[in-house]
């Protein structure tokens, strides 16, 4: 008898060991982190103003990482306003502090426009998507209001005139990228 209980008790054990084994697999599985960053890269949104912005209010981009060594309500200058908070995704933020001199397509910038009183103005957004606009930098703009309406969106010449003077630094005034 004693035999009897024994072998159920090593079957049962068997089994149990085999299935917590199966379980801690499968959590291992879904815990990969280069699965969330395919999931990520799956996500960016076309080059068009509704589809970022939706974007953007998903990733919550003011939980992004400002840009390096700038900090909210920094001065700023026209067209932008008279203080400015710039948030870079991890994409350019890579590129940023590389010095790599320019940043790479995925890469995003929003820019908090506000004016003197701090009253939040405008949403400024260049967004680089490979192919989109070789001639300038493949980049994409967009202009906001506050609660998201779209002013200006994709090709914006105002954008492309003065971004164009810093083409050496890759159409960047924020911050030197080399």
């Amino acid at each position: 008898m004693k035999r009897v209980v024994l072998a159920v008790f090593i079957i049962g054990l068997g089994f149990m060991l085999i299935y917590s084994g199966c379980q801690k697999k499968e959590k291992a599985t879904k815990a990969k982190p280069e699965a969330k960053k395919e999931e990520a890269a799956m996500t960016m949104p076309k080059a068009e103003g509704k589809g970022l912005w939706t974007y953007l209010k998903q990733i919550d981009y003011t939980k992004l990482p400002m840009w390096p060594g700038k900090q909210a309500l920094y001065p700023g200058t026209e067209p932008h306003g008279a203080l400015l908070t710039t948030y870079v995704n991890e994409t350019a933020l890579k590129d940023i502090q590389g010095k790599k001199g320019t940043l790479s397509a995925g890469s995003i910038i929003v820019k908090e426009n506000y004016m003197p009183d701090k009253k939040l103005a405008a949403i400024t957004v260049m967004y680089k998507v490979e192919g989109y606009n070789p001639e300038v930098g493949d980049w994409f703009w967009a202009k906001y209001t506050p609660d998201g309406k779209i002013e200006a969106e994709g090709k914006v010449a105002g954008c492309i005139k003065c971004h164009g003077m810093k083409k050496d630094n890759g159409y960047i005034y924020t911050g030197e990228l080399k």
